[in-house]
């Protein structure tokens, strides 16, 4: 399924960004409640591996980038914990909560890419935590849905 962004009305928008990513982010709830909280980031890497293959969702786990300055490929390489779906970047976390870090890594992972959709995903608190961003090429923003 591809996403087309163009001409939609900002509530309209976000209602096809929500839809969009509702089964990668049922993908995600559905890990922190069989794992629970306060487990290693790979654990629930792992996991959520598993749970992208039984909901049929293409995914690249570990998906590397590199970073050109000039139009001259910088050699320090980066990776995204997952790209699902072709334009959607899922970053796990395990930590108390998140913070502006975690946010700026991975805005700056959307922007140098131009991946549209981000996905910062928190499993270690017992309350789990989920915030998703789009990025907008033309306007160079990035907005939390």
């Amino acid at each position: 399924m591809e996403l087309n962004v163009t001409n939609l009305v900002n509530h309209d928008l976000i209602t096809r960004l929500k839809q969009y990513v509702y089964d990668i982010v049922g993908c995600c709830q559905h890990v922190h409640a069989e794992m629970g909280p306060w487990l290693n980031e790979y654990i629930y890497q792992e996991a959520l591996q598993i749970a992208f293959d039984q909901a049929n969702i293409s995914y690249e786990k570990e998906y590397y980038f590199s970073v050109c300055y000039q139009g001259m490929p910088l050699t320090k390489k980066h990776f995204v914990d997952f790209r699902c779906k072709g334009n959607v970047f899922v970053e796990c976390k395990a930590i108390q909560a998140l913070g502006n870090e975690q946010r700026q890594q991975l805005w700056n992972y959307m922007r140098l890419t131009g991946t549209p959709i981000g996905i910062l995903y928190n499993f270690a608190p017992v309350k789990d935590q989920c915030e998703k961003y789009y990025y907008d090429p033309t306007t160079k923003t990035i907005s939390a849905f």
